[in-house]
């Protein structure tokens, strides 16, 4: 009697040439002057500083890049155009180019998603408080998020949740008119996305 093996040991040379395929790495922002959020898939981080001025802007795109180098999508929050707040506006849309600037000079895909969108997808409303957000991102995502820099860090893991969402990876199911916020995003092309992870 011959024994005939039930499954074959060996995978096909096409298979073992492409192996699986890795996960997507996407890093959330949500910028800031004096406290950017930062998150990963299950953690987020904060970058503080009390520096002014062009040495603010250098530390922060010092740290920034530390934290994207390596990611296949950069999701951040957009700016918040109506906002009457803070009077460095013009070093906060500095700061939002010089991450943009380096992800288009390093082919790296980036997400711009507005304030009141990122606010919907996880809050359920687009004028959702800080507070609403960040205890919506505990909730869903069981991400809690403290001490200074815990509002930055909500946001930024809402950013991340959008954008996978949108990778078609969803963290975890919302409700349909939550998931209504995706389309008003800015993203960019999928494809693009998908080559820097097989490259």
């Amino acid at each position: 009697m011959i024994d005939v093996p039930l499954f074959d040991v060996e995978a096909p040379a096409a298979v073992v040439a492409a192996g699986p395929r890795p996960p997507l790495t996407v890093i959330a922002l949500d910028l800031s002057l004096t406290c950017t959020g930062v998150a990963g898939v299950g953690w987020t981080d904060r970058i503080r500083t009390k520096l002014r001025g062009d040495e603010r802007l250098a530390q922060l795109e010092e740290e920034i890049v530390s934290f994207i180098r390596s990611a296949d999508l950069v999701a951040m929050e957009g700016p918040s155009f109506g906002h009457s707040g803070p009077r460095f506006h013009e070093d906060l849309a500095g700061l939002r180019v010089l991450v943009r600037r380096y992800c288009h000079r390093h082919q790296l895909p980036y997400a711009l998603i507005p304030p009141s969108n990122l606010k919907q997808y996880t809050a359920g409303r687009g004028n959702a408080t800080k507070g609403e957000v960040r205890s919506a991102i505990a909730d869903r995502y069981g991400i809690h998020t403290e001490g200074p820099g815990r509002y930055d860090m909500a946001d930024a893991y809402g950013a991340l949740a959008a954008a996978m969402d949108w990778l078609g990876q969803p963290l975890a199911a919302v409700p349909e008119r939550n998931a209504k916020a995706l389309a008003g995003c800015q993203w960019p092309d999928r494809e693009m996305v998908a080559q820097g992870v097989a490259a």
